[in-house]
C-alpha cells in the first residue's frame, strides 16, 4: 500500500508539471536565437551617406547596391556615374563585369553535370582533358634556386573547385616568366583575362597544362586558373560550350537576361566604364583598350573564361545567389538538389583557406564569429577583381551584392559596405 501511495502521489506531481510545462514556455519571452531577424530600414539607411561619400570624395566613380530579404529587394540604389567624363549617371541596370564573380557560376554548371553522372568530384582531371595526366610542381631551395617535380598525385575535378590544385594565376616570381612566354602570365594581362584571346577556352587551359604549378595537389590553398580549367571540363562533359550552357541551363531558366560572356550590340551602352585608384587615392579612367576595357563588346568572342568571363548586373547576380540561399531552387525552377548546395556552401577545404575563413566548392565560408567583420557563421560568397563583392547570410535569409568596376580599387567600400548591411539587421 505504501509503494502504491507513493507511486500515485510521484504520477500525479508528474502530470502536474506537465499540465504546467506549456503555460510556462508561454509565459517565458523567446531566446533571441529564436526570433526572425529583420531589416532595420532606419539603420540600413546609413549607407546612403557613407556611400555618396566615396563619390563625392571621388574615390570611386560609382556603384550599385542591391540588397535582399526572403528574396525581396530591401536596398537597391546607384550612385555615381556609369561613365563620369560623358556625364551618364549610373543606374541600377548598369552592366558590370564581374570578373571572379563567375566561378560560383561555374562551380554550379560542375555540380549540376555531377547530378547527372557526367562528373564525380574525384575524377581525375585528365578524363576530360588529357593533357592534366601527369602535370609538374615548381618548388624553390633552400639556396633560392628551384627545382621541378612531378606532382603527388592526379589533380582532381575537387583540387579545382576548392582552389587546392596548386594552380595559380602565374604571378609569382618562380613561374612568372614562364606563364608569360605561354601568353598566361601577368604580362598577358595578369592571368585570368581570358576574353580578348581569340582562341577557345580548351585551347588556353590545355597549353596550361605544359606549365608547372607552384603547390602539390590538396597542399595548400593557391588562387589561379583552376575555374577557367572547370570551364573547359564542362564543354567537354555537356558537350556544347561554355556561353551555351550557361544560357540554357542556368540563365534562361532563372530569367537572368543580362548576363552574358559578350555584350550584345544592343546592350552595350549600359556597360559600366573601368576607372582606377592611383597609390594618392586619386580617381582616374583607364584608357580605352587596357584590360577590362572595350573587349568585352568588341572582342573576339571565343573565349569563355569560366573563372573571370562574365558581365552582369547587380539584379541578375543575386537572383542566381538567392537560387542557391533557397537549397537550389527559386519560383518553379530547380538547379540543384538541398544536398549539392549543402555541399558547395559549406568549408571543403579544411584549414588550407585559413583558420576563421573556410572554402567550400564555390565560396569563402565563414567559420567563426569575426572571421570576416559581422558576418555570422555560416554566412559565405566572395567578390570580383573589379571591386564588387558579394554574400549570403542564410540566417537572416539576406543576399546582398555592391558592384563596381575599378580596378585597382584602394578604398574600403567594399568592407564598409557589408558592415553597414549587418548593423541593420535587428530582431
Amino acid at each position: 500500500m505504501r509503494h502504491t501511495c507513493r507511486l500515485s502521489l510521484t504520477l500525479s506531481a508528474a502530470l502536474a508539471l506537465l499540465a504546467a510545462a506549456p503555460m510556462a514556455q508561454s509565459a517565458a519571452p523567446p531566446s533571441s536565437s529564436m526570433r526572425p531577424l529583420r531589416i532595420d530600414a532606419g539603420r540600413l539607411a546609413r549607407l546612403d551617406p557613407v556611400l555618396q561619400e566615396f563619390v563625392d570624395k571621388n574615390q570611386i566613380a560609382g556603384a550599385v547596391a542591391l540588397v535582399l530579404q526572403d528574396g525581396k529587394p530591401v536596398y537597391d540604389k546607384a550612385f555615381g556615374w556609369r561613365d563620369k567624363e560623358a556625364g551618364v549617371k549610373m543606374t541600377t541596370d548598369s552592366l558590370f563585369r564581374i570578373a571572379s564573380q563567375t566561378k560560383a557560376i561555374t562551380s554550379v554548371a560542375v555540380l549540376m553535370l555531377m547530378e547527372e553522372g557526367r562528373i564525380g568530384l574525384m575524377d581525375p582531371v585528365s578524363r576530360f582533358i588529357p593533357a592534366y595526366e601527369k602535370t609538374k610542381v615548381i618548388t624553390r631551395l633552400e639556396d633560392g634556386g628551384t627545382q621541378v617535380r612531378p606532382a603527388k598525385r592526379p589533380i582532381a575535378i575537387k583540387d579545382l573547385l576548392t582552389h587546392t590544385a596548386g594552380i595559380s594565376y602565374g604571378v609569382s616570381e618562380e613561374v612568372g616568366e614562364m606563364y608569360e612566354s605561354k601568353a598566361l602570365g601577368p604580362a598577358a594581362g595578369y592571368g585570368w583575362y581570358l576574353a580578348d584571346k581569340d582562341e577557345p577556352v580548351c585551347d588556353s587551359m590545355e597549353r596550361l597544362a605544359s606549365l608547372p604549378f607552384v603547390a602539390q595537389p590538396g597542399e595548400a590553398w593557391v588562387y589561379g586558373y583552376n575555374t577557367d580549367i572547370l570551364g573547359c571540363v564542362v564543354e567537354r562533359a555537356s558537350g556544347m560550350p561554355l556561353d551555351r550552357f550557361f544560357q540554357t541551363r542556368i540563365f534562361e531558366p532563372l530569367g537572368m537576361k543580362d548576363t552574358f560572356f559578350f555584350v550584345p550590340q544592343d546592350k552595350k551602352d549600359r556597360l559600366v566604364t573601368v576607372y582606377a585608384n592611383t597609390r594618392d587615392d586619386l580617381l582616374v579612367r583607364a584608357p580605352d583598350g587596357a584590360r577590362g576595357q572595350g573587349h568585352y563588346v568588341n572582342g573576339p568572342r571565343r573565349n569563355f573564361a569560366g573563372g573571370a568571363g562574365l558581365v552582369s548586373t547587380a539584379r541578375d547576380y543575386t537572383r542566381f545567389l538567392e537560387m542557391v540561399r533557397g537549397d537550389g531552387v527559386i519560383g518553379d525552377v530547380r538547379l540543384l538538389a538541398p544536398r549539392t548546395v549543402a555541399l558547395m556552401t559549406h568549408n571543403q577545404s579544411g584549414m588550407l583557406h585559413g583558420v576563421d575563413l573556410g572554402f567550400s566548392l564555390a565560396f569563402e565560408t565563414t567559420e567563426h564569429v569575426g572571421g570576416n567583420g559581422l558576418d555570422p557563421v555560416g554566412a559565405y560568397g566572395w567578390g570580383g577583381a573589379y571591386g564588387s563583392v558579394y554574400r549570403v547570410d542564410p540566417s537572416a535569409r539576406l543576399v546582398l551584392a555592391l558592384m563596381l568596376n575599378q580596378l585597382p580599387n584602394f578604398t574600403d567600400i567594399r568592407s564598409k559596405f557589408q558592415t553597414l548591411v549587418h548593423q541593420a539587421i535587428v530582431y
